[in-house]
């Protein structure tokens, strides 16, 4: 099934709508669902792209100091920057958009962790409240997952 379809389910019973209607309103209801999942996709791209990665990046004062208190230095940072900037780029790559999302997803487990057990839980909720719409993407966009190994598997 494309991305843009979704399964033809009466909504109501058949007697009550014209034929054809349970089908167009499923229809534009899983266009409206994939545009608004594409924008999600976008913003959280554009968080984790420059409201993340770029402070880390740039070695902006806060993030150093953070780094340096969990001991992790200017390598973590850095580490950890480009894995948010790669992941970011890659929500917006279709055969990726899955995997980056489950990726980012782990790298918000580790940093809830890290916020509890260093930080004292102070911003732990930040990568909780991430989780949930990097869990959406997926999620729905897990059909994307066997075109990936598709391609894996003629490069190999």
């Amino acid at each position: 099934m494309s991305e843009t379809t979704a399964p033809v389910t009466p909504l109501t019973s058949a007697a009550s709508t014209p034929p054809g209607t349970a089908a167009r309103s499923v229809s534009a209801r899983g266009r409206r669902a994939w545009i608004a999942l594409r924008a999600l996709q976008v913003v959280l791209a554009l968080f984790y792209g420059f409201a993340s990665a770029l402070p880390k990046l740039i070695a902006h004062p806060s993030a150093a100091e953070s780094f340096d208190k969990l001991g992790w230095g200017s390598a973590g940072m850095y580490t950890i920057g480009l894995l948010e900037l790669a992941g970011a780029v890659a929500l917006l790559i279709p055969v990726l958009q899955s995997v980056a999302a489950m990726a980012l997803g782990a790298l918000m487990v580790g940093a809830f962790v890290v916020q509890v057990a260093v930080f004292d839980g102070q911003y732990a909720a930040t990568p909780l409240i991430l989780m949930v719409p990097l869990t959406l993407i997926a999620w729905a966009r897990r059909g994307h997952n066997a075109d990936l190994l598709r391609l894996v598997r003629r490069r190999a």
